[in-house]
């Protein structure tokens, strides 16, 4: 509330401006109106149709179910196989040789989805999450680097050709 000060020698009283000092603006802002009466209808239909989302689901319950198949150790012999595959796709990429991008995404799934049984597990043995992490990276720590199967079996197939040349 704005005051206004009287002075007199006796006493000092404030008495209140009127609000109509307070200058109004004539600008009232922008009104957005619809120009056309058009509305576009969309829909959120996928690509795929509900049976082939049934039947992807279907294959990752039965990846799972080959997953929680395996001992803790194939698990882990897997995860580092797959994450050497995983370097060598990103060595293709760099190289700028083909490679299919939807093994990426592929690969780091089938990593977690493995990854994600061995912590069930550990859960299951009362393994709290301090521990788990400190054993992991013990683990991480005692991998053996080696190449991966697809350049085990690369190099297997480039000694079959050059056999054959020879002979």
């Amino acid at each position: 509330m704005n005051f206004s000060i009287v002075a007199s020698p006796s006493t000092i009283s404030f008495s209140p401006k009127p609000f109509s000092v307070i200058p109004k603006s004539t600008f009232n802002g922008i009104q957005l109106r619809r120009i056309c009466s058009f509305q576009p209808h969309f829909t959120t239909t996928s690509s795929r149709s509900p049976a082939s989302s049934v039947v992807m689901m279907a294959k990752k319950e039965e990846e799972l179910k080959e997953i929680r198949a395996k001992t803790t150790e194939e698990i882990n012999e897997e995860v580092i196989d797959l994450k050497g595959e995983l370097l060598m796709l990103r060595l293709q990429k760099s190289a700028r040789n083909e490679f299919k991008s939807s093994e990426f995404s592929r690969m780091r799934k089938r990593i977690a989805r493995m990854l994600t049984v061995k912590r069930e597990r550990e859960l299951e043995e009362g393994i709290n999450k301090r521990l788990s992490r400190k054993l992991d990276r013990k683990w991480k720590k005692s991998i053996v680097v080696r190449p991966p199967p697809s350049l085990k079996k690369l190099r297997e197939e480039e000694e079959a050709a050059e056999a054959e040349k020879a002979a």
